[in-house]
C-alpha cells in the first residue's frame, strides 16, 4: 500500500476495524487516504458530524471536539500504520507519552479532520511519531506521540 496517488480511500472503516480494536463510538478514524511505507507516513480522515456523542456535553450550544479526542484520533491513525507493519498485526500499542502537544484551532461540526502521522522510530517494543491534525490546512492539534508495543493478550 504505497500508492499515495490512489483515488478514494486506501482503507475503509471496515478495513480499519480489522487493524485496530476501537469501535463506535470510540473509533475516530473514518478512512485512510495516504499510506507511504518509505516515508513512514500515513494520512487519515475523520469527518466531524453534528451528531457526535461528545457534542452533547462539550459544549451545549457551542459544540467543540475535545482536544483529548483529537489526540486519540491521531493515536488511532498511528495504530493503523503500525498494525500494517510486518510482525505487528497481532500486537497492541499503548500510550507511553504525549509531548509538545498544542491545540491551535477549534474543531466543530462539519469539519473534516486530516490526521497525519510521520513515524520517527518504530522498534519491536516502542514507537514514536510526529502527529498533526488539520482542518482546511490550519493546524488544529499537533503532538509527539509515543507508545509501548504490547501483545494483544495484554488487555485480556
Amino acid at each position: 500500500m504505497t500508492d499515495t496517488a490512489a483515488k478514494g480511500p486506501i482503507l475503509t472503516t471496515s478495513q480499519i476495524e480489522k487493524l485496530i480494536p476501537h469501535r463506535w463510538p470510540f473509533l475516530l478514524v473514518d478512512r485512510v487516504v495516504e499510506y507511504d511505507v518509505e516515508a513512514k507516513r500515513i494520512v487519515a480522515i475523520k469527518s466531524v458530524t453534528a451528531t457526535e456523542w461528545f457534542f452533547q456535553g462539550h459544549f451545549p450550544g457551542q459544540p467543540i471536539m475535545p482536544g483529548v479526542l483529537q489526540v486519540e484520533a491521531l493515536a488511532q491513525t498511528m495504530g493503523i500504520y503500525v498494525a500494517q507493519q510486518p510482525g505487528f498485526g497481532d500486537r497492541l500499542g499503548l500510550f507511553a507519552s504525549i509531548e509538545e502537544c498544542r491545540f491551535k484551532h477549534m474543531v466543530t461540526p462539519g469539519d473534516q479532520l486530516r490526521l497525519e502521522v510521520t513515524m520517527e522510530r518504530l522498534g519491536s517494543k516502542y514507537g514514536r511519531g510526529r502527529a498533526v491534525a488539520t482542518v482546511d490546512g490550519e493546524v488544529a492539534c499537533e503532538a509527539m506521540l509515543a507508545f509501548l508495543i504490547a501483545p494483544a493478550s495484554a488487555l485480556r
